[in-house]
């Protein structure tokens, strides 16, 4: 709630500004030139790019999956020239080295203005990927937007030669407990 209703706010601006000052009009110039815009820094925060950096395994001894979700990729269609949209999950077993998300995000980004068949994007990263981290295990998964009123599916792998996989366990499950009987 405001305190002060709109009139006594006005008053009392008014009291405080010389009669003289309040009467004047701005320039005409002032109101036709464009706001001053903050200029580019020397090195922006962020661009695209495809270098792809890594970080060491926090928990090398074990196998555990990372996932990203990259739910607003873009890039071109390079026979149209049409924008192509999708959304990427990869799953990821670590052995040595982890992806850095920064380093990811800017890689995606990289693909904005390139032209590129959805499957050869979509192996094309997770080649990349393999060349900086070699996992035990891991697979992208991409689901492009509908085009033509297709929608297209890449899903693709990649073990690490003798990685065997831990054998699954199935935990039961439980139905959501909310305290009341």
């Amino acid at each position: 709630m405001i305190p002060f209703a709109h009139s006594e706010i006005t008053s009392s601006i008014m009291a405080k500004t010389p009669a003289k000052a309040a009467s004047q009009k701005l320039p005409k110039t002032t109101m036709k030139t464009a706001p001053k815009q903050r200029e580019m820094p020397p090195n922006p925060p962020s661009r695209p790019s495809k270098e792809l950096h890594v970080f060491p395994n926090p928990a090398p001894e074990r196998d555990y999956v990372i996932q990203f979700q990259v739910p607003e990729f873009t890039c071109h269609c390079p026979l149209t020239g049409q924008p192509d949209f999708a959304h990427f999950t990869i799953d990821m077993i670590a052995d040595q080295y982890c992806v850095e998300l920064k380093s990811l995000k800017m890689y995606f980004w990289s693909y904005r203005d390139e032209g590129a068949f959805h499957e050869k994007v979509t192996n094309t990263i997770m080649e990349d990927i393999v060349k900086v981290t070699n996992p035990r295990f891991i697979r992208i998964t991409a689901k492009w937007y509908v085009r033509g009123g297709i929608y297209t599916n890449v899903v693709t792998e990649h073990r690490k030669k003798g990685w065997k996989p831990a054998p699954r366990v199935d935990l039961p499950t439980h139905g959501m407990q909310t305290g009341l009987i």
